[in-house]
């Protein structure tokens, strides 16, 4: 226990500094979590702007890393932007497995015997 009074209040400060820095970095992880449950493009792009907004003064008082925040913010406004594309484009519908005939087949083996061909007139023994 700290027996000087100035160490007594760094003690008291600290821990106050703490408990702020705590709710502010818990609101804006809940946030963040909001943030991500939307699927509504229009309601989504502006809580970002809010989010980004927290995220940016969590950096400035450096509760977290100014990198950490961009990455953060990047990562989100991407999710974002995939929702905005995926309500907009359309549908890919995959086309069936076409069936291989046998001239494929035979193509692919007259291919494979002219390589085969080809390494074994490069090996040392033919040399």
């Amino acid at each position: 226990m700290a027996n000087h009074k100035a160490t007594k209040k760094d003690t008291r400060q600290a821990n106050k500094r703490r408990e702020r820095n705590r709710y502010h970095g818990k609101t804006t992880r809940n946030a963040m979590r909001d943030l991500a449950t939307l699927t509504s493009e229009d309601e989504a792009k502006d809580k970002l702007k809010k989010v980004e907004a927290m995220l940016d003064k969590l950096a400035k008082r450096n509760i977290i890393h100014k990198n950490k925040a961009a990455n953060l913010k990047s990562a989100m406004a991407k999710k974002i932007n995939a929702l905005a594309t995926a309500v907009e484009a359309p549908v890919k519908v995959r086309k069936a497995p076409t069936k291989k005939t046998n001239s494929n087949k035979a193509a692919a083996k007259k291919s494979a015997a002219l390589k085969v061909e080809a390494a074994e007139g490069t090996t040392p023994e033919n040399e």
